[in-house]
């Protein structure tokens, strides 16, 4: 038996690491940063896990941990790789790493953070880069300083409008006249405030209710503008209407007006002024100079078109239809100047590194990205909502970026591929209050091997990465030792609707254009679609798995048809889960986390082994299953972990797996709670399923 198996598998040490890491993942763990991928899962919990599936029942994980092994003797396989945690994780320790994703953003990601990087040839083309594209681009953000002085423009402000369908004038839908704030008001308390009635943007000591020009002496309210969730009101002729309605008659994306700029005067200060016209006629030279090097051929742009689909739906609606309307023309022209300059990189392994920290400055640099403030990254990227939400007031950060930008290619460099650099250099783990400091691991090799084996002959620590469905891999059956993943889960988000963004400009230049999406993709919003999707990789990861692997993955969802439909693909594949074990996920306030009535914090472990082999072990009852849930939710509260309610009813459900020994069973996967609802008093059971609390929720 190995030590992931056991009751007594130390998920509370796993969590306090991860409770640390979520709050910087990219500071902890670099290499899976370096682009953007989606549901990231944490380091310090998949080198645990794997620990856990190499190590005897009777070790001492918390020492185990931060020792330098070297499972050679071991191969990985990680069917839906993402953004490469298993891959990373398990190299350092020494196994044999297989790789495998459908869509090919995540693979290039992946190949990129753990392949070839060599740090002089990458510095020295940034260099040539900044003297050369880079001198163009910046050129592109210079403007005027409240003192008539030359200098650098780190964001440019703009409003999206539309036509008031009474008096056909546009009408600039602010969601607020509050231009920017600091991430901490408590201690900076002053507020960018945009006047409505003379555009000036001024500083207010606070976000006082009543704020005053300091030019024209109007006094507003500058909480309220006027745009209001799904209405505005005309600034003209005060009519309100459906603002959705007046955008789509349009059959076109929405115009924008450029209102203000925050710039960084010769002397290293910030300054928030109104736009000027010199900058809005500086825009339309932009403008022109793109149309004319498209049509002399100096530059392409994406070609292709956003298809229907739950995470695109929204923006098509207000006319983005193909994937370079997400950028104004300037952003447009530099970016295209960026990309062309990164192409002509001899090296192709930097040419590689730098194309991939491009597609990664796209998410910052487009109409969907807003304004943070100051006191953190400025720029709040696209995806902050994991879907395609148009913004109304978006900000235009400066393409390559300066010495106080955020979001640019130049910062990036610095922010990702830099600092994962020096992470592969010196691989250390989350430890003690203050995160990092202990280094246990060999650097990583920074070599990916070009073809899968076809025989029993692997490369010692090797990695291997392949782009394509997990339901059919080329590997051997019965040769892989380990099975751990982290695989989708079932909802209406589709990760390659997304990743298309970065794939239409990845593609310039092919001759065929095609989308990431995938009739294959194991993500679907209908159930019985997803346990089938799924129970196809299960498959196959059975098959390849020797009789004596183990499958080990990671899983949440509040939804009860998640769960029925995860069981029956486990059990439809041939496997039975023999234990699982709730371990911490992800920062408690991120965005869809903070946004969520009862948000899950939690990951289910659930480790698997072939039904085969599974005879000589105890068969689990309800009750015993009930009792493991309520005993490790209390390990959990001892830690001092806030339990949502859709906490505990995970780590309830992931413990119910245990029971299952045949899909005929499996559909009735909630039938347990309800049995266990019946032995309650009638008033403590109603107010138990009023409340949702099913059994382990508390006291209402």
């Amino acid at each position: 038996m190995r030590l992931i198996e056991c009751d007594t598998f130390p998920f509370e040490f796993l969590s306090q690491l991860a409770e640390r890491e979520s709050w910087r993942k990219e500071i902890h763990r670099p290499i899976y940063h370096v682009h953007k991928w989606w549901a990231k899962r944490l380091g310090s919990v998949f080198r645990g896990i794997l620990l856990g599936c190499a190590l005897p029942a009777d070790a001492i994980l918390s020492s185990e941990f931060y020792k330098i092994h070297s499972f050679d003797n071991f191969l990985v396989f990680d069917p839906f790789m993402g953004s490469g945690t298993t891959i990373g994780e398990a190299h350092k320790m020494g196994f044999t790493a297989f790789g495998q994703d459908i869509n090919p953003v995540a693979v290039e990601a992946v190949s990129t953070a753990l392949g070839p990087l060599d740090r002089r040839e990458i510095l020295t083309a940034f260099h040539d880069l900044s003297e050369s594209v880079g001198t163009r681009i910046r050129k592109l953000y210079e403007s005027i300083d409240s003192h008539s002085h030359t200098c650098e423009v780190l964001y440019y402000f703009w409003v999206m409008q539309a036509t008031c369908p009474n008096c056909g004038k546009q009408t600039d839908l602010f969601p607020s006249f509050v231009v920017g704030r600091n991430a901490y008001p408590d201690r900076k308390p002053e507020v960018q405030i945009l006047c409505p009635a003379c555009g000036d943007i001024f500083p207010s000591p606070s976000l006082a209710q009543i704020a005053n020009c300091r030019s024209c002496h109007k006094e507003f309210d500058p909480s309220i503008g006027s745009a209001h969730g799904a209405k505005a009101s005309c600034q003209h002729c005060k009519h309100h209407f459906s603002i959705i309605d007046a955008i789509s008659c349009n059959n076109s994306p929405p115009r924008f007006h450029l209102y203000g700029k925050l710039v960084l005067t010769a002397g290293g200060a910030k300054e928030y002024l109104p736009a000027t016209t010199q900058d809005r006629k500086a825009y339309d030279v932009c403008s022109q100079h793109l149309n004319e090097e498209i049509v002399a051929g100096r530059i392409c742009l994406p070609k292709l078109a956003l298809m229907d689909g739950h995470n695109t739906r929204q923006a098509m609606s207000y006319g983005f239809v193909q994937w370079r309307d997400f950028f104004n023309d300037r952003q447009l022209l530099a970016l295209s100047w960026l990309r062309n300059g990164i192409a002509g990189i001899e090296d192709p392994c930097t040419r590689k590194a730098l194309m991939t920290l491009f597609s990664g400055t796209l998410e910052f640099n487009n109409l969907f990205a807003s304004y943070k403030g100051e006191g953190t990254g400025a720029v709040r990227h696209m995806f902050a909502h994991h879907i395609l939400k148009p913004e109304r007031t978006p900000v235009e950060a400066n393409v390559w970026g300066t010495s106080k930008s955020s979001g640019s290619f130049s910062t990036l460099l610095r922010g990702r591929l830099l600092r994962a650099l020096n992470y592969r250099e010196t691989p250390t783990e989350v430890n003690g209050k203050m995160g990092m400091g202990r280094v246990c691991s060999l650097p990583l090799s920074g070599r990916i091997e070009e073809k899968w084996p076809v025989d029993d002959k692997t490369v010692p620590r090797g990695i291997y990465l392949r782009c394509g469905d997990s339901a059919a891999t080329t590997l051997r059956s019965k040769s892989i030792d380990l099975v751990v993943t982290d695989p989708p889960f079932f909802d209406n988000v589709h990760y390659s609707e997304l990743a298309d963004f970065f794939h239409a400009w990845q593609q310039i230049g092919n001759l065929v254009v095609k989308s990431t999406r995938s009739l294959a993709e194991v993500q679907d919003s209908d159930a019985s679609n997803f346990a089938r999707k799924l129970q196809d990789v299960f498959s196959e990861c059975h098959r390849v798995l020797k009789d004596d692997g183990m499958l080990v993955f990671t899983y949440h969802h509040s939804r009860d048809e998640g769960w029925v439909s995860l069981s029956q693909a486990i059990l439809e594949a041939g496997f039975l889960v023999v234990n699982s074990h709730p371990v911490k996920a992800e920062m408690s306030v991120a965005t869809p986390k903070s946004q969520a009535k009862e948000p899950i914090q939690l990951d289910i472990i659930i480790v698997c082994r072939k039904a085969a082999q599974t005879s000589t072990i105890d068969e689990i009852t309800p009750m015993d299953a009930i009792d493991a849930a309520k005993a490790k939710l209390e390990r959990l509260r001892n830690m001092e972990l806030t339990l949502s309610r859709n906490d505990q009813k995970i780590v309830l459900y992931g413990q119910l797996l245990t029971t299952l020994k045949s899909t005929s069973n499996a559909s009735h996967l909630t039938d347990y709670v309800e049995a266990e609802l019946r032995q309650l008093p009638p008033k403590r059971r109603e107010t138990v399923i009023s409340n949702k609390q099913y059994l382990l929720f508390g006291a209402a």
